[in-house]
């Protein structure tokens, strides 16, 4: 148990770190959000190192629903109340235009099937009202949904992925460029001008750290603002007894679940129902949350086909439901803390790192500044 339905296929694994190597760079972190810094470095030709105590897409980046969504942790209507309209707006075409340049970066890898914000009852339908009207207001794309999932929304740019073979993608894609990743080269101390780890150091005029889950363990002095939650999904032989042909978000994205072309299902969810339990950097599975997951797959689902994995993740969280893009020390930057969202949310947030790591300016850090100077305010 605790193997994602993701990791389908062999990995050659990557050297591990060891001796003394100049770069400009460190990211340290090689999921969706440190690859993306470092495709970003590369793009403009700086000198990065990249490291990761596991191996590539090991953490949520491989472990997640694979969904791939616009806007952020909240939903549309409730980031106009809480950052302001015109913020929220070019906050969410932001995610909508990293959507569209990672579906032409990879091709075949992001399936645009759109996806479903299902309500569970009628609060929550008078919800999908409210959000889709949001949505139509700025301009943006939805539409009203009634079908065999329920009633709610559908939201046309989203879609889903296979999130493991994603990021092993793009580390692929790095290494033919030359770029120097390692795995199972876990970070003991960030000094300044330094990355030490159990066998080498990487002198380095800057660090990007962008682990998501535990940042707050990395860095505790965001601890106060972030907190580690353990996200549990299972998944099945292929079901040809439903048929899911877009992403479902149910009971407002507590619980989601997707059906792949070769008609396997993978659904997660019920963090809420054991809320204190789940606030934990421990990322195994237990007995409460899979037994929920397992109910609902067979009576809401109507799924018959077996179970064939179990699996968790940790993600990091934020009160504001804002992504963590913060130089915490001298050219020390902390990226992530995505609340769930990190697939578009965190690619947009390390790049944005990247910039600032160069000395340039980065718009979505911009806005996320802005986002968070009038949530103070209101």
């Amino acid at each position: 148990m605790n193997t994602p339905l993701w990791d389908d296929s062999e990995w050659p694994p990557l050297p591990r770190f060891s001796g003394t190597v100049r770069a400009d760079v460190c990211v340290i972190g090689l999921g969706g959000s440190g690859l993306a810094a470092l495709e970003e470095l590369a793009e403009r030709g700086v000198n990065a190192v990249g490291l990761d105590a596991g191996a590539v897409g090991a953490g949520a980046a491989g472990r997640n629903g694979g969904f791939v969504l616009a806007g952020l942790a909240n939903f549309f209507p409730a980031m106009v109340a809480a950052y302001g309209s015109e913020t929220a707006a070019a906050l969410y075409q932001h995610t909508v235009d990293e959507i569209r340049r990672q579906v032409a970066v990879l091709p075949g890898s992001i399936r645009q099937t759109g996806s479903l914000r299902i309500a569970a009852d009628a609060a929550e339908l008078e919800a999908c009202r409210v959000h889709l009207a949001a949505l139509r207001y700025h301009g943006f794309a939805g539409e009203p949904y009634a079908g065999p999932e329920g009633e709610g929304l559908l939201l046309p740019t989203d879609g889903v992925m296979q999130p493991l073979r994603r990021v092993r993608a793009l580390a692929g894609r790095l290494r033919a460029r030359g770029g120097l990743l390692y795995e199972n080269s876990p970070v003991r101390k960030i000094a300044p001008g330094a990355v030490v780890t159990d066998a080498g150091t990487v002198l380095c005029d800057t660090v990007i750290a962008a682990v998501d889950g535990r940042l707050e363990k990395l860095f505790p002095e965001l601890s106060p603002r972030v907190r580690t939650a353990r996200l549990q999904m299972l998944a099945t032989a292929p079901a040809p007894e439903v048929s899911f042909p877009r992403p479902v978000y149910w009971r407002n994205g507590y619980e989601y679940w997707q059906q792949r072309p070769d008609h396997t299902v993978a659904l997660g969810g019920f963090r809420d129902q054991a809320l204190q339990d789940e606030w934990t950097s421990d990322a195994e599975p237990t007995e409460f949350i899979q037994g929920l997951l397992e109910k609902f797959l067979r009576g809401h689902l109507q799924v018959r086909a077996p179970i064939t994995h179990r699996w968790a993740a940790s993600v990091a969280y934020t009160a504001d439901g804002l992504p963590v893009l913060e130089e915490v020390a001298p050219k020390v930057w902390a990226v992530g803390a995505y609340s769930g969202t990190g697939n578009i949310v965190g690619a947009l947030t390390a790049r944005a790192a990247a910039r600032l790591a160069c000395g340039q300016p980065a718009e979505w850090a911009r806005l996320l500044d802005a986002a968070r100077a009038h949530r103070r305010k209101s």
